[in-house]
């Protein structure tokens, strides 16, 4: 209640008032008619409703008639529209030189093709959820065929009009459990993605799944150990090696007869290797051609000598 004396009229503006008329003595003695305006406490401005960035996704009963299906004038984010990093480094340096053994390989494999795309460590959008929330990480490593093969900022499910084919996660303490349970639900049944493995790189855990009437059954290990991962036509196997100067169990790719992938540095070292026989070869035919040359040439003193001692020259 905010008191004050107004003499003759007074005059609202803009403010719902309340108004009781009292009786105040004055220094006089007279009565002087007061008002006692009660004012209601401010009360916040309604907050207004912030327009999304980005528009909802459309579902198939939303889309009219056209050649992409939406309104005129309506656009999907892209790739350029969308955050394409989380600023958070991957859980430790194996996992990131693990990263590195599951895509490099698979690259320089298919150094002569132009429809794939191996990432990692980057967004998968597939849904608006993940613009409003943005809670959902990206997959360490995934692979996506029958697409243009570019650099990406991130993988956009409603540009590309494809989901990936195979995905991986390198299991850690902190993700472990999501990694076998929430994101395991969700490439399922959001993102349906054909082939699902998880790898612990320090305890050498490995799983893996593939899609079948839309559930996810195990994939069963061959008898070498290899878990076969059918939408690449490879395999995937632990192998106890030297990978960036460290002796550890490593996850590799491997053809289905087991031979492995080859990292660049091992293609490198193999090309090498391949450079020495070849010169080595070569070393061997000059130096059997050199010996046949200094045989012919023996033989054919040898002769000569005979027919002189017959009086011949030859």
């Amino acid at each position: 209640m905010y008191p004050f004396k107004a003499p003759g009229s007074m005059q609202t503006t803009g403010l719902e008032c309340r108004i009781r008329r009292e009786l105040t003595p004055c220094d006089t003695g007279s009565e002087v008619p007061t008002m006692a305006v009660e004012i209601p406490a401010p009360q916040p401005a309604a907050e207004t409703p912030k327009r999304s960035k980005f528009i909802r996704m459309p579902m198939e009963d939303d889309l009219p008639p056209g050649p992409n299906g939406l309104p005129e004038g309506v656009r999907l984010p892209t790739e350029d529209d969308l955050p394409y990093s989380d600023g958070e480094p991957m859980e430790s340096w194996r996992h990131v030189e693990q990263m590195h053994l599951l895509m490099e390989p698979l690259r320089l494999a298919w150094a002569d093709r132009d429809d794939f795309f191996v990432g990692g460590n980057m967004f998968v959008y597939f849904s608006e959820e993940q613009l409003r929330n943005r809670h959902f990480r990206g997959p360490d490593v995934f692979v996506v065929l029958g697409v243009p093969h570019r650099e990406r900022k991130s993988w956009v499910v409603w540009q590309e009009g494809r989901v990936p084919d195979v995905v991986i996660e390198l299991l850690s303490r902190t993700t472990a459990d999501v990694d076998r349970g929430e994101k395991k639900l969700v490439y399922q049944n959001e993102l349906r993605v054909p082939g699902y493995f998880y790898y612990d790189p320090w305890s050498g855990e490995l799983a893996g799944f593939q899609l079948q009437n839309g559930v996810y059954l195990p994939v069963e290990a061959d008898g070498e150990g290899r878990l076969p991962c059918h939408p690449l036509g490879l395999a995937l196997v632990r192998w106890r090696g030297s990978y960036q100067g460290v002796e550890a169990d490593w996850l590799r790719w491997a053809y289905p007869d087991g031979r492995l992938l080859p990292t660049p540095g091992e293609a490198g070292a193999e090309q090498a290797r391949l450079e020495r026989e070849r010169a080595e070869v070569e070393r061997q035919r000059a130096d059997a051609e050199r010996e046949r040359a200094e045989a012919e040439r023996e033989r054919a003193e040898r002769l000569a000598a005979k027919l002189r001692e017959l009086g011949i020259e030859p």
